[in-house]
């Protein structure tokens, strides 16, 4: 089992804290880009680097692939945010962002759905071994 680095806890708080920010300011309702762009804004308010859209390569036997995979949110080069804003929650959000983390050899990784009524229900963190 893989223990979180103080690094990597100290940015999950900070994680939760900006999607609460936003919800709280914006509420649930808006596109997934909405949220995403004020949420990685409240990171850069704490000082903390993040990257939108960012291009994940594939590598299957050997080669490398530029598919189109894309990680929503990455924060500092360390954890990874899927953002979403739908009424039902799908349990293949778990694979694509554990898929995401495999593929970028990272532990932990969000899946923050800000269309719930309080946010602290549309938040799950996700860490691999």
């Amino acid at each position: 089992m893989y223990i979180l680095s103080s690094k990597e806890e100290l940015l999950c708080r900070a994680i939760v804290d900006c999607a609460y920010r936003v919800h709280r300011e914006l509420g649930p309702g808006l596109l997934e880009k909405i949220y995403e762009c004020c949420f990685c804004h409240e990171l850069s308010k704490k000082n903390i680097p993040s990257q939108r859209q960012t291009r994940l390569p594939v590598i299957y036997d050997g080669i490398q692939f530029d598919e189109g995979l894309v990680a929503d949110v990455i924060v500092e080069e360390l954890i990874i945010c899927v953002m979403k804003a739908v009424t039902t929650v799908h349990p293949i959000w778990q694979a694509q962002v554990l898929s995401h983390l495999r593929l970028c050899d990272l532990h932990v990784g969000f899946v923050i759905n800000f269309n719930s009524v309080l946010i602290k229900d549309g938040v799950r963190r996700y860490c691999m071994a």
